[in-house]
């Protein structure tokens, strides 16, 4: 392993992504003593609100990029479309965490499926899908119900089909084929789960307890712990979590979601897909544990212990979607409630414009 020293309290983290991602490790990095500088294209990125150093550019600016990262310390990004080949670019100047490798997996549905695969980590039944007649010869292999998915920049619902009869692949494949595209069985479970885990430049892991996702309109809705599950459950995912990290050489926080096929003293899990950044399912960690997700991503890229990731609490993270942001204000005064606020200046139909986390406060007095 490469010898390295952990950065000092006013150093600069530089940042790729100024969403509500960017932002929140902007404030976590401030914790801890160390700057910020966020890259972005987006002139009106919440994240910008939070830092003294901003670019606005392209991804593709690479005199920009160089710029960038002959200014900071270390890099590291908040959401997993970076392209590839902007992390090249920056990883050439200054250390980039989580690497390259990272998002040339994640980037890509059937190429994450495979990595899986070979490191041993169960997944759904899955096949490439290019043509209309290999989508013929999926089906024909897993079956349906099945769901039909582009193999890249899918998120939130976006770029998949849900198919169970015949009339359903024709008319997907007519809405998204033309890209490369991954049919994946239609999986029976009992309950969505999903794991973060945070490993650290000298091979150090640590997790969170899994917490139990609601989706609405295939966005992330509700986040609860603890967890329906059996502790075999917890302590499988967790493990699986860490063998993905390890597998990746991966540096920083990371977001593994998993289907509960059979929960017990031998519980079937299956990982659904893996996320090379904070979050959403682990907001949750800033208002009950000892260290949040968030640091622990800062303490990971700059080379420190990693964090305490005890529950202190139970909890519920609730994302607040489009217009719900309006009404914050008034569930404040509820006992336990903490609120994110992300700064966002439209609140559009299925954007994420804040969470909040409300916690069960032991011996609560009225």
């Amino acid at each position: 392993m490469t010898e390295f020293h952990p950065l000092r309290p006013g150093s600069t983290i530089g940042i790729l992504g100024g969403g509500q991602l960017g932002r929140m490790l902007s404030l976590a990095a401030s914790q801890l003593g160390m700057k910020t500088h966020i890259f972005c294209p987006d002139a009106e990125s919440p994240a910008f609100d939070v830092t003294p150093n901003k670019t606005v550019a392209g991804y593709d600016d690479v005199a920009a990029l160089r710029a960038f990262a002959g200014g900071v310390d270390v890099v590291t990004y908040e959401f997993e479309n970076v392209p590839l080949a902007t992390a090249k670019v920056i990883a050439e100047h200054t250390p980039l965490f989580p690497g390259p490798r990272a998002l040339e997996v994640s980037q890509d549905r059937l190429v994450e499926k495979r990595f899986l695969t070979q490191a041993g980590i169960a997944v759904a039944p899955y096949r490439a899908v290019t043509r209309r007649d290999d989508l013929d010869r999926a089906i024909a292999e897993i079956g349906l119900p099945a769901v039909l998915k582009t193999t890249r920049l899918g998120y939130d619902g976006k770029g998949q089909r849900t198919l169970r009869t015949q009339e359903d692949a024709e008319r997907a494949f007519g809405e998204i084929g033309g890209v490369e595209l991954v049919l994946e069985g239609f999986i029976g479970f009992e309950r969505e789960i999903s794991v973060i885990v945070v490993r650290g430049r000298d091979g150090a892991i640590v997790s969170y307890d899994p917490a139990e996702n609601v989706h609405v309109d295939h966005i992330l809705k509700t986040s609860t712990l603890p967890a329906s599950i059996s502790a075999a459950a917890a302590e499988k995912a967790r493990a699986m979590a860490g063998e993905i990290a390890s597998a990746l050489d991966y540096v920083g926080t990371m977001g593994v979601e998993f289907f509960v096929a059979s929960d017990g003293d031998a519980p079937q899990l299956l990982v659904n897909e893996i996320a090379p950044r904070v979050h959403n399912s682990g907001h949750w960690t800033q208002a009950v544990c000892v260290t949040d997700q968030f640091e622990n991503h800062i303490r990971a890229i700059c080379g420190w212990p990693l964090g305490d990731t005890t529950r202190l609490a139970d909890v519920v993270m609730e994302n607040l979607i489009g217009a719900e942001i309006a009404d914050t204000a008034k569930r404040t005064g509820t006992k336990g409630l903490q609120p994110h606020v992300y700064g966002k200046a439209e609140a559009r139909d299925g954007r994420k414009m804040g969470h909040l986390n409300l916690v069960t406060l032991p011996n609560a007095r009225n």
